[in-house]
């Protein structure tokens, strides 16, 4: 038999929510340095103390942003890959669907621009495979087991493609025409991925 939640905790998860809501909002409209936790908890209709309850500060409530952001990413990529058929096509659709992403105001802001500064590398580095990098590797993965690909080590070429697709979301993101640059990013990972088949 389940249990009713108590009211607190659905009050609490409710809070956090609406904080991580409206962090992703702000970081996206004014970046990192231009939003302050006043704001945040404001737009979340929620005190400061709230905020701080839920979040030792603005960077912990950054990386919050940063999760929400790719864990929905990852989410719609899924969707994408689980109903596009042979490998092959999942592929190329994962792709498109990923350099579509690259356009949207908030992975580029929070993702790609402030994730680097605020984060550190090294942790934006880690944070950024434990989302999006396990997409690329069972792709790969579906293209070297299914023979669409030749034989090559499977974590190898998974690291490849993910730095290609993370440096055209560089490209995309920093671009004045970020249309064109996600054509042209396409247009060059289709290529080398091409050059992969098997003949």
């Amino acid at each position: 038999m389940a249990t009713a939640r108590p009211r607190r905790v659905e009050y609490s998860e409710t809070t956090r929510q609406a904080l991580v809501d409206s962090a992703v909002e702000l970081f996206t409209e004014h970046g990192y340095a231009g939003t302050s936790l006043e704001e945040i908890a404001r737009r979340a209709r929620v005190t400061k103390g709230a905020l701080y309850h839920h979040f030792g500060g603005k960077q912990a409530l950054f990386e919050a942003a940063f999760d929400a952001v790719e864990a929905s990413v990852v989410a719609r990529l899924a969707g994408v890959l689980s109903g596009a058929g042979d490998p092959w096509a999942a592929t190329r659709s994962g792709l498109s669907a990923f350099l579509e992403v690259c356009l949207e105001p908030s992975y580029q802001r929070i993702v790609v621009q402030d994730g680097p500064a605020v984060m550190g590398w090294e942790r934006w580095r880690a944070a950024e495979e434990s989302h999006t990098f396990g997409v690329v590797r069972t792709v790969v993965a579906g293209l070297v087991e299914s023979g669409e690909i030749d034989p090559l080590p499977i974590d190898a070429l998974a690291r490849v493609v993910f730095g290609s697709l993370s440096a055209g979301a560089t490209t995309i993101a920093g671009s004045a025409t970020p249309k064109q640059a996600k054509a042209d990013v396409e247009a060059c990972v289709a290529r080398v991925l091409e050059g992969l088949r098997s003949r």
